[in-house]
């Protein structure tokens, strides 16, 4: 039993985890936020990189980054290579950027919802944090509400697009009047993208650091490859805004892997093969949960919108308000694990990941469903 809720979502996770494995039965992560490690394709991958020897990509990171690498970032954004900055994971990136630009006094401004950790790394560095709130079922920023939430002390605006943890986009007239504020307020707009390749241009025309100065964008293979295990992110900006965020990571940034980024580089190298496990992966799975989801709703067992690109959505659940104990429940009935959207600041929600092998994902959704409609019964009974 988890004896007491979990501070942070990270610790969610390894405890529920831990609770899953310890009942009997099968494990079924409703959780995920990626498509699932393409192991075929990194196992190939690691072989090109390293048999029958080392390639020609496994080169030092530790100054600037694998060369590689940069360069192929740089050719994807259409800027120089002074225009990036490799790092171990977005999450990393971020820390890096808090670090680098806020000072104590200063403020942040965070969307909310949100992932947990644009909080955390921020409280962490000891600087107030200031909320505005994604407002109504698509999670649509106001920018005249982010002004209003402005601070003197206010440096960085923090956002995420595609949107952690509903999958919904940031219009992109909307994108444009933050980057315009963000000039004209003198804050720094950062713009967490690392779901973003899952959206098509219609959706997202450019990644956000294309249209100004006062933005940076960061993204990693994580999300739109299920690349986790080889920790590669990067920082996309002007090189006069990334000026002291480089100068930090050239002077403390030790962890960036030689081998993983050389993989990660492999793997950049022959990204149509990837693009398309990612693909292949959502176009099988989101007719599958699309039906779930419209039954359900027309039934009351959840509410809210789907987002029109990804693999993750942010549901209500009607007449539950307490996800935390309704996921600790699922846990230990059916061995389903769902992310309660306390870890979000948005109770009584539920983020579901639902890029699975078909039948793991059709067997974890009939669980769900059953879980829901017992939770239901059970709370009328008492």
């Amino acid at each position: 039993m988890m004896d007491e809720a979990p501070g942070t979502y990270t610790q969610w996770v390894r405890q529920a985890i831990g609770l899953a494995r310890a009942r009997k039965g099968d494990m079924l992560s409703l959780f995920e936020s990626s498509v699932p490690e393409p192991r075929e394709l990194l196992r190939e991958a690691v072989a090109a990189t390293a048999v029958p020897e080392l390639s020609r990509y496994y080169v030092s990171a530790f100054s600037g980054g694998n060369p590689f690498i940069r360069e192929m970032l740089a050719a994807q954004y259409q800027v120089s290579q002074d225009h990036v900055i490799c790092t171990t994971g977005a999450t990393s990136g971020l820390a890096l950027i808090y670090r680098a630009c806020l000072a104590p006094g200063d403020r942040v401004l965070i969307e909310a919802p949100s992932f947990d950790l644009f909080t955390g790394l921020a409280e962490v560095q000891g600087v107030d944090v200031d909320r505005f709130v994604r407002s109504g079922e698509r999670f649509a920023i106001d920018p005249a509400a982010v002004e209003a939430k402005l601070h003197p002390r206010t440096r960085l605006v923090v956002i995420s697009n595609l949107h952690n943890p509903s999958g919904m986009p940031v219009d992109h007239a909307v994108m444009k009047q933050l980057a315009e504020l963000a000039e004209r307020r003198g804050f720094l707009l950062v713009v967490d993208e690392v779901y973003a390749d899952y959206a098509g241009e219609g959706v997202w025309p450019c990644p956000a650091q294309a249209l100004s100065p006062a933005v940076l964008s960061l993204s990693s293979l994580t999300k739109i490859y299920g690349l986790g295990t080889l920790r590669c992110g990067w920082i996309v900006g002007a090189p006069e805004t990334l000026a002291p965020i480089r100068q930090l990571s050239e002077s403390t940034e030790f962890g960036i892997s030689t081998l993983s980024h050389a993989v990660a580089a492999q793997v950049m190298a022959n990204r149509a093969e990837f693009d398309a496990h990612s693909r292949d992966y959502v176009a099988r799975c989101r007719p599958v949960f699309d039906a779930w989801f419209a039954r359900l709703s027309a039934e009351g067992l959840i509410g809210g919108l789907l987002p029109e690109d990804g693999c993750i959505c942010f549901p209500s659940l009607p007449g539950i308000d307490d996800a935390r104990a309704f996921s600790r429940w699922l846990i230990e009935r059916s061995g389903v694990l769902v992310a309660p959207g306390e870890y979000f600041g948005a109770p009584g929600r539920i983020r579901l990941g639902f890029c699975l092998e078909p039948t793991r994902l059709t067997t974890g959704l009939a669980a769900l469903e059953d879980g829901l409609r017992a939770y239901r019964d059970r709370a009328s009974a008492t």
